[in-house]
């Protein structure tokens, strides 16, 4: 299959997102404050259980908020 034949192909199926561009704003705080209780719990217990179970969730939740975050606000240069 040719690079030509996947492009026709994928015009006929257009991309829906996950999250609508109305509520990116409202999952991304609620991802960001997620993140900052989880990693408030992680710092008040720092063992290698809550590694896993605490501080990786975290991290992961405060990732995604941000860029939804960015996409909710614009980034304008």
């Amino acid at each position: 299959m040719s690079l030509n034949e996947v492009w026709e192909a994928a015009s006929a199926t257009p991309f829906t997102p996950l999250v609508n561009k109305d509520s990116q704003f409202s999952v991304g705080f609620n991802l960001l404050l997620i993140a900052l209780v989880t990693t408030t719990l992680f710092g008040l217990n720092r063992s290698f259980l809550n590694i896993v179970s605490l501080g990786v969730p975290a991290s992961l939740a405060f990732g995604f908020g941000a860029v939804f975050m960015i996409c909710a606000v614009g980034v304008y240069v």
